[in-house]
């Protein structure tokens, strides 16, 4: 006979402030020890070694920023969500802060089979926005975009362009100019990091990184991962994608 499924809740955090430099794999020992601290009923793994079951989101390269990190926790037995965006957030380092937190429908898709875009603000430093602005037009207008890449000590290159959804040139920052890029995370990836040096400009450096979003696509319609689309949502949803 089948167990019964474990229920579970998803987690929205943001990521902000010097904790940006906080390794992703301690985030994770954080919020492990958050949530002994308020004492949850936390589903554990089996075996010599028990881990708590949790499930991140995408990774977030060290130095960035987020408004919209998510991990998913399985649990012995389901809470009261409504005060745990705030317990939760007590129990954490300033600059982690927890904004929604919500019961999954069973046989919900993971956040890694479920991202398909995130959306970044991307600061870059070093050149003038016109001279940002033409560069980033001729990324825009290339079919392919071949780069180098290494994966476990062999280099391979790879066309990047189908990646690349969008980029908007902003404006001005106080010490750069500001992008807003959309980026797949399907077949082809790419990071903000490797974005800035597609852009070709000798002395670009990166500023500062900020993920506004992660995506998911339901039923043909982009949202995110704590707001799937309904009759309330549907149209704002299609505008947005």
């Amino acid at each position: 006979m089948t167990p019964p499924r474990k229920p579970k809740i998803r987690i929205k955090f943001n990521k902000a402030g010097k904790v940006r430099f906080v390794s992703h794999r301690d985030v994770a020992r954080l919020f492990e020890r958050a949530l002994r601290k308020l004492r949850l009923p936390v589903a554990y793994s089996e075996g010599f070694s028990p881990r708590p079951k949790l499930s991140f989101g995408l990774a977030l390269s060290v130095a960035h920023e987020s408004d919209a990190e998510y991990l998913d926790v399985e649990l012995n037995e389901l809470p009261d969500v409504e005060d745990l965006p705030r317990l939760l957030s007590e129990a954490l380092p300033d600059g982690l802060n927890v904004v929604a937190v919500l019961p999954l429908e069973p046989g919900t898709a993971s956040l890694q089979q479920a991202i398909t875009s995130c959306t970044w603000r991307i600061e870059v430093l070093g050149a003038p926005q016109d001279e940002v602005t033409a560069a980033v037009a001729e990324i825009l207008s290339s079919s392919e975009l071949p780069q180098e890449r290494v994966r476990k000590g062999k280099s391979t290159v790879a066309d990047v362009r189908p990646a690349i959804l969008d980029i908007e040139v902003e404006g001005p920052t106080d010490h750069g100019v500001q992008l807003v890029a959309n980026l797949s995370t399907e077949t082809i990836s790419l990071r903000p990091t490797e974005l800035v040096g597609l852009l070709g400009i000798d002395e670009l450096e990166e500023g500062r990184v900020r993920r506004t979003h992660q995506w998911m696509t339901v039923d043909g319609i982009r949202c995110q991962p704590v707001s799937p689309p309904d009759s309330s949502t549907r149209h704002e949803l299609r505008r947005a994608s």
